[in-house]
């Protein structure tokens, strides 16, 4: 069965998210909360001013959180929602900015779970507080658990075997799955998932917030395995540094990928990389923050108490061209 009808599949059970409202915002970086109201044109909701915070668990230079961010910050435009952003890779630390969020009196969270255990005691203040919360991106399997009524996001556990599935109609047998943040369960359900198809498969942990690390790293471990004959990595910044990695270590191995960038679409498109798998993170972004304003408005819950799927989408030499305009933009 080819990768693109398991997909298809797949998307015939997903909820749709609604039609989308755009209009153009930008705003200032930072780690700590901090308002993000944009001054893009196009309408605006008359619905009295909220304040929503983004809290995601998205490390330095990780360029997939400027696409989660954009989504995000265009639905606020289109709300007449405050958006206050923050992030930190550590569990501890993203459960102090939800704590904080929560003193200072927001009308809504939207968070991603990727340490779900380091943010429960977080989140149950944030619902003893009253205020609802949706996640995103991570932590599916645990989102109703720590009290969001919905999720957005690819399912990681099916986007994996997916990836294994199609590793193994290709005759690949001994891939090396690479996973950039130890102890992140969107990442390990990704690999798990691969090795469910392929039963070779090897997991190679790294550490994601060094990338001279990371090459050195993947060189080492392909130097030392001769047999291995594709390389999967979990983000598009981390492929892109892989490839070099093939490239240095001599190895004939392949490079897969899940996530996008623009030169990622464009490796893609020149057949240096086989395919991406793309959660389109956009989505998850505007999709997170346009659920709790409807939550605001009038008590939605869009998802009806289930996940809403941005993804999988699968992006090979087919297709990789005309998403590399989308991508230019930041919304892919």
């Amino acid at each position: 069965m080819s990768l693109n009808f398991s997909l298809r599949k797949l998307a015939a059970s997903v909820l749709l998210v609604p039609a989308l409202a755009l209009a153009g915002c930008s705003s200032s970086g930072g780690r700590t909360p901090e308002a993000d109201s944009g001054d893009g044109g196009g309408a605006v909701a008359g619905t009295d001013r909220i304040k929503i915070a983004l809290i995601t668990h998205g490390g330095p230079g990780d360029t997939f959180w400027d696409i989660v961010r954009k989504g995000a910050e265009e639905a606020s435009q289109k709300d007449n929602v405050e958006l206050l952003y923050s992030a930190d890779p550590e569990g501890g630390r993203q459960a102090q900015l939800i704590e904080q969020a929560v003193e200072q009196g927001v009308d809504g969270i939207a968070v991603t779970l990727a340490k779900p255990d380091a943010v429960a005691s977080a989140l149950r203040k944030a619902e003893d507080a009253g205020i609802p919360v949706v996640s995103l991106n991570s932590g599916e399997d645990r989102s109703v658990e720590l009290g969001a009524f919905t999720h957005f996001g690819s399912n990681e556990q099916l986007a994996g075997e997916a990836v294994g599935q199609q590793l193994a109609a290709d005759g690949y047998t001994h891939p090396i799955c690479v996973i950039h943040e130890q102890g992140n369960v969107g990442h390990e359900s990704r690999c798990a998932g691969v090795k469910s198809k392929v039963p070779g498969t090897e997991i190679l942990y790294v550490q994601g917030t060094d990338m001279t690390q990371v090459e050195s790293t993947v060189t080492a471990k392909l130097q030392a395995t001769a047999d291995a004959d594709v390389v999967v990595g979990l983000g598009a910044p981390y492929t892109l540094t892989i490839l070099k990695s093939v490239e240095s270590s001599g190895s004939d191995a392949k490079v897969a990928s899940f996530d996008l960038n623009p030169d990622l679409a464009k490796r893609i498109a020149d057949g240096e990389i086989i395919f991406t798998v793309d959660q389109q993170p956009w989505l998850q972004g505007y999709g997170a923050v346009d659920a709790l304003w409807q939550n605001s408005r009038g008590g939605f819950e869009l998802g009806g108490g289930q996940p809403v799927l941005t993804g999988p989408t699968i992006i090979d030499s087919s297709n990789a061209e005309s998403v590399a305009a989308f991508a230019a933009d930041g919304i892919r």
